[in-house]
C-alpha cells in the first residue's frame, strides 16, 4: 500500500503566493475611503463513489473560488469568481470585478451594521497528512468488504482557506484529510452505517470499523420488532448525539437568534430552565480541523465554553451582532454557528452501555431532525440505520423506524442519566459546494424516558 502526503500535492506554496500578490494588487487600486476583503476557498480532492462493493465513479476535483468584498463606511458589495492560480488571469478578472463594484457601490442602500476591516491579526496553519494513493483506494477499501453491498463515498486531499483585507490582516489555513462515509446494505435494503476520517490513513482503524459494522449487520438479520409509541430508556450513540448537536447551530446558540426570539435556548439564557450539570459544550479549535479565523479575518479563542454544567455561559456573537445588540463579540462567524463543537465526556464505559441500558432502545443514528416547538427546545426526527431493542442488557432485535419528539430540556436535562467516558469524532462529510471541514467530538448518552410519538 502506498500513501500520498500533503507535501506531494503540487503547487501548494504558489497558491498562497498568488493570493498574496492579488491582495497587493487590489490595495493599489483603492480610493482612500474604500476598504476590501479577499477570501479564498479551495480544494484538491480525490472523490471515489462505491456501490455494491465496486467503484462506480472516481475522479480528482481541483476547484477554488475568490470572494472580493468592497466597502465604504456605510455600504458593502461583493463579487465571486474562480481562482485559476495564474496571477495574470486572476488579476484581470479581479480588476474588472473591482471596477464593477466601485461603480455599483454608491447606488446600494446603506448598511447600519457594517463591520469594516480592523486590526492586524495574522496566522498561518498547515496540517500535513498521509492518505491513500488514488491507485490503491479500490483494493484497500473493497478487499475487506467483498461479498457485501458496500455503498459510500471516499473524499480526501488538500483543503485550503485564505483571508486578507485592507487593514493588514492575513491568514492562511490548509489541511490534508479524508472522510469515508459508507453503509452496508442487506437484501431487504436495511443499512448499517460507518464513517472513518482523519489526517493519517490507518489500516487497522478501517478494519476495526468494518468489523463492527458487519457485527451490527448480522444483528439486523434477526426478525424486526415493531414498538408502540411511548417513552423508553434509550442509549444514543455518538453519531445520534451529533445530529442533535447540529441543531444547536440552527436557531440555537446564535446571539442574533437569541435577541430576535428565534432560539431554542431562550429559556436557558433567561435562566428559566437548565440542562443537566453533566452537560458541557465548547468550541475547541485545538483539534486543528478548521480555521480559527472567520470570514471577517477575526481569530476566535482557542477554546470557548458555550454551555458549562448545564448553564449557557456564552452565545456565539459575531462582530455584526455585537454592533447591533451591544454584546461583546467572541469572533463567531457571521452565521453564528458552531465551527468546532466538542461535548464533554461523562463516566459511562463502553463495556457498561448495554448493562446500564437494561431494557430499552439502542440508537446508532438519527435523521430528518427539525424543531417541533422551537421556543421550548422540542426536536423531532427519525431513527435510522442500526437501531435495536434491548432486553436484560442484550441486543434482541432491530426495530422498525420510530419518530421521536422530545425537548432537549428533558433529555439533556433531568432525563440525562449519563454520558460515556469516550468520545467519537463524527466528521463533516458534506460535499454539496465543497468538501466540508472538521466535525463534532461527542460522547454517547444514556437517557431515561426518551419520547417516541409514531
Amino acid at each position: 500500500m502506498s500513501v500520498v502526503t500533503a507535501l506531494q500535492i503540487p503547487m501548494t506554496v504558489s497558491k498562497e503566493a498568488v493570493f498574496d500578490r492579488l491582495v497587493g494588487a487590489i490595495a493599489n487600486q483603492l480610493a482612500a475611503y474604500e476598504s476590501f476583503r479577499l477570501t479564498l476557498t479551495g480544494e484538491d480532492s480525490q472523490f471515489t463513489r462505491f456501490n455494491r462493493a465496486r467503484v462506480r465513479q472516481t475522479g480528482r476535483v481541483q476547484d477554488a473560488q475568490l470572494r472580493l468584498t468592497l466597502m465604504t463606511a456605510t455600504r458593502t458589495a461583493y463579487s465571486e469568481l474562480p481562482f485559476t492560480q495564474d496571477f495574470e488571469t486572476d488579476w484581470a478578472h479581479l480588476k474588472a470585478a473591482l471596477a464593477h463594484l466601485q461603480q455599483a457601490l454608491p447606488t446600494l442602500p446603506e448598511d447600519p451594521y457594517i463591520v469594516l476591516p480592523a486590526g492586524s491579526a495574522q496566522s498561518r496553519e498547515t496540517y500535513t497528512g498521509e492518505l491513500l494513493a488514488s491507485g490503491d483506494l479500490a483494493q484497500t477499501l473493497l478487499q475487506p468488504v467483498q461479498g457485501t453491498d458496500f455503498t459510500g463515498i471516499y473524499a480526501g486531499g488538500l483543503s485550503y482557506r485564505g483571508y486578507a483585507d485592507s487593514a493588514g490582516q492575513r491568514h492562511w489555513f490548509e489541511t490534508t484529510a479524508y472522510t469515508l462515509d459508507y453503509s452496508l446494505f442487506d437484501a431487504q435494503g436495511r443499512a448499517v452505517k460507518g464513517t472513518v476520517a482523519g489526517q493519517q490513513w490507518n489500516p487497522s482503524d478501517y478494519l476495526d470499523k468494518v468489523a463492527a459494522t458487519k457485527a451490527q449487520q448480522a444483528l439486523m438479520a434477526r426478525p424486526t420488532r415493531t414498538l408502540p409509541k411511548g417513552q423508553y430508556r434509550t442509549y444514543l450513540a455518538p453519531a445520534a448525539i451529533a445530529e442533535i448537536l447540529m441543531m444547536f447551530s440552527w436557531g440555537g446558540v446564535s446571539e442574533a437568534e437569541l435577541q430576535q426570539g428565534n432560539s431554542a435556548f431562550g429559556l436557558l439564557q433567561r435562566q428559566e430552565s437548565a440542562l443537566s450539570s453533566q452537560f458541557s459544550l465548547m468550541e475547541n479549535f485545538q483539534r486543528g480541523g478548521v480555521p480559527r479565523f472567520n470570514s471577517l479575518g477575526e481569530v476566535a479563542p482557542t477554546q470557548l465554553p458555550v454551555i458549562a454544567q448545564g448553564q449557557l455561559v456564552n452565545s456565539l456573537v459575531s462582530s455584526r451582532s455585537a454592533k447591533e445588540y451591544g454584546n461583546p463579540s467572541n469572533f463567531a462567524d457571521l452565521d453564528e454557528s458552531l465551527r468546532a463543537p466538542e461535548l464533554m465526556v461523562g463516566r459511562l464505559s463502553a463495556d457498561d452501555i448495554l448493562s446500564q441500558l437494561g431494557t430499552g432502545l439502542y440508537l446508532s443514528n438519527l435523521h430528518y431532525l427539525n424543531w417541533s416547538d422551537h421556543p421550548n427546545g422540542r426536536i423531532t426526527g427519525m431513527t435510522r440505520y442500526a437501531c435495536f431493542w434491548v432486553e436484560g442488557g442484550e441486543l434482541v432485535a432491530p426495530i422498525t423506524d420510530l419518530r421521536f419528539d422530545d425537548s432537549l430540556y428533558r433529555f439533556f436535562g433531568p432525563q440525562l442519566v449519563e454520558l460515556t467516558e469516550f468520545q467519537d469524532f463524527i466528521p463533516n462529510v458534506d460535499s454539496y459546494d465543497r468538501r466540508g471541514l472538521g466535525g463534532i467530538w461527542t460522547p454517547g448518552a444514556l437517557v431515561e424516558g426518551f419520547t417516541y410519538t409514531l
